[in-house]
């Protein structure tokens, strides 16, 4: 299936559940379901078996990690200062936009879309930047969160610092993204061949979790909708598809990378904001709306931007 069949393919079935969301075929409590499903069981063992399985093919796993949060990096930092001096929000708004402009959704969206693209080599490159991926940026938040806090005069404390910390490393060791990379790891380490029974049944479980992530987003869009702040999420969604993936491809070219991750690394970057940043405005209190319409105005655009940035990156590396 050519590029833009795979893309029609994967917006397709977002916007077939949305639909299905907004006509209350289904009940919004199976699309929370779903996503349960897929961040709990389908998705950890999908990256289990590609951390076992895969060929890197030699990749430079720090090398694609440098030119892909180069561009996590710049298109944060844009977008904090967008909404702080064009829109006049305060810095913990700043965080919020950051996040917005700079967190991928790597799961799921880029998984099934990798997949799809690029396949089992392409999604075998993306898993190592989603194994690093969330706990950088959740880290990333929390500081910056603190520091926001702290210039907006609102600092709570040493103590409250302290709890969020300790509550973030405690979630991190509890994500099943980051349990089911480092089991993989770990288990190509050993140098034991998986099972047969095992495989057959992991495989059967991680092969449904692109089409079940797609639909339980596509639900999910319509959950969280639009309202308000319409310009700034615009601009944060600009960021986020175009500022992003071009840096990225700017390192990426410069620091030499192989041609296929290279291209893996763009797409990557070149993917929407994903609940992620909805969720880490809501916990921090401030955001939330900017946060809800730039991932359901960036998702629905990136049907667009996406094969641009494919064709782009086929373009310039083969």
């Amino acid at each position: 299936m050519g590029l833009i069949q795979t893309i029609i393919v994967v917006f397709g079935v977002i916007a077939i559940a949305y639909a299905a969301a907004h006509f209350r075929l289904l009940d919004e409590r199976v699309g929370d379901g779903l996503s349960d499903f897929v961040f709990m069981i389908a998705a950890p063992l999908l990256l289990f078996r590609t951390m076992v399985t895969a060929d890197f093919h030699g990749t430079a796993p720090w090398q694609l990690w440098i030119a892909y949060f180069t561009g996590v990096i710049v298109a944060w930092a844009v977008s904090d200062l967008a909404i702080k001096v064009i829109f006049g929000r305060d810095n913990r708004a700043g965080v919020v936009a950051g996040v917005s402009g700079a967190f991928s959704n790597l799961v799921f969206l880029g998984m099934p879309l990798m997949l799809g693209v690029f396949g089992q080599e392409g999604f075998a490159i993306l898993s190592l930047i989603v194994a690093i991926h969330m706990p950088i940026m959740m880290a990333a938040s929390i500081t910056l969160h603190e520091i926001a806090m702290r210039r907006d005069g609102v600092f709570e404390g040493e103590g409250h610092f302290a709890s969020v910390v300790l509550s973030f490393f405690k979630s991190l060791l509890r994500n099943p993204f980051v349990l089911g990379i480092l089991a993989g790891w770990i288990w190509r380490l050993t140098g034991l061949p998986m099972p047969m029974i095992a495989d057959s049944l992991i495989q059967t479980l991680g092969s449904v979790a692109g089409p079940v992530a797609l639909f339980a987003m596509g639900m999910g869009l319509k959950k969280f909708g639009i309202s308000g702040h319409i310009a700034a999420s615009l601009v944060m969604s600009a960021i986020k598809l175009f500022v992003m993936p071009a840096v990225v491809l700017a390192a990426a070219w410069f620091i030499g990378l192989p041609p296929f991750t290279a291209k893996i690394a763009v797409a990557s970057a070149a993917l929407p904001a994903g609940v992620n940043s909805y969720l880490i405005a809501t916990r921090f209190g401030t955001g939330q709306a900017l946060a809800s319409n730039s991932m359901v105005m960036a998702t629905a655009l990136s049907a667009i931007t996406m094969a641009f940035w494919i064709s782009v990156v086929t373009h310039i590396f083969g």
